[in-house]
């Protein structure tokens, strides 16, 4: 057989996966906090006729001859730039100016995060409140932050402290009159006793984050390349401890690189169309050609089968 014939193959085969890759963008384009993808490729191993040879004393040298044998995928790359904020001026709508995510999961009975493979990240910033008062994304999970005391127990502003050791869901009691989030994470509500802080919100902070998977629902998980959250019992103050790859930090420490909440705004998709249909059409006419390859080759193949009649 041709090895053109196989080379095509390969092209139509990792088109696709680059169509693949394009359409789900597509179809994300209007996911909140939704980061596009990216299909690279590269080069198979190449067949060598003959190999170099260098500079003698009459002639020069020559150059290795060498046949590729098609191409194959490199990378499914997850870009992970900063989406426009849609402004909605609702209170539990958030977003994040900066490379931080939030932090969510389910919980033990105490209200704790159950250890570090049960915590998800995600940039989608539609929030909630459940039945009993605590801030829930739109599939039941927790958002987690720090707590000034257990569940129920609140503090005034202006005795609010951070408890690194107190990492949990965040509850906002019923007799609330009203509450805010602001640019530093903290949910203050006014209620008979005034002013009170009811936690802070968490950020967790990769040194990879184009490692993180994709695990479906707006979430992420840690992987082997991202860099994990240390530790079963998480500190806010992990970002201090040298030789940590991630952390979770809050909003206000600027160095921790997590950024700042924007309370009232959700991010977009960071997916732009006018880019995505030009390498939607990239990609057919590279599938197309390729199907003309392997055209080509059949024809030639039918050719020599026909030199014997």
């Amino acid at each position: 057989m041709l090895r053109s014939m196989y080379s095509g193959i390969s092209g139509m085969q990792n088109m696709q996966t680059k169509l693949d890759t394009i359409g789900n963008n597509i179809a994300n384009v209007n996911t909140f906090g939704f980061k596009k993808g990216r299909t690279t490729f590269k080069d198979m191993v190449s067949q060598q006729i003959a190999g170099a040879t260098g500079p003698g004393q009459n002639l020069g040298g020559v150059n290795a001859r060498q046949v590729g044998l098609g191409m194959q995928l490199a990378s499914i790359d997850t870009i992970h730039t900063q989406g426009s904020l849609q402004n909605t001026n609702r209170e539990l709508d958030l977003g994040i100016s900066g490379d931080g995510y939030f932090v969510v999961s389910p919980t033990n009975a105490a209200g704790n995060a159950t250890g570090v493979g049960d915590l998800s990240f995600t940039r989608a910033g539609n929030f909630y409140l459940d039945q009993e008062g605590f801030i829930v994304n739109s599939d039941g999970l927790y958002l987690m932050g720090a707590r000034p005391g257990a569940d129920g127990g609140y503090i005034g502003v202006d005795d609010f402290n951070v408890d690194p050791n107190n990492f949990g869901r965040i509850k906002i009691p019923s007799d609330a009159q009203s509450f805010s989030i602001g640019a530093d994470g903290k949910v203050m509500f006014i209620n008979n006793a005034g002013l009170q802080v009811a936690g802070q919100v968490g950020l967790a902070k990769f040194s990879n984050s184009e490692g993180l998977a994709k695990v479906g629902n707006n979430l992420y998980a840690a992987s082997a390349n991202s860099g994990n959250l240390q530790g079963a019992n998480l500190t806010l103050n992990d970002f201090n401890q040298p030789g940590l790859n991630a952390y979770i930090s809050i909003p206000q420490f600027g160095d921790a690189g997590t950024g700042s909440l924007v309370a009232g705004t959700l991010e977009m998709s960071n997916v732009d169309l006018s880019q995505e249909f030009t390498e939607m059409i990239v990609a057919q006419r590279g599938f197309q050609a390729n199907t003309r390859i392997i055209t080509t080759s059949d024809e030639i193949l039918q050719e020599l089968v026909n030199l014997k009649r």
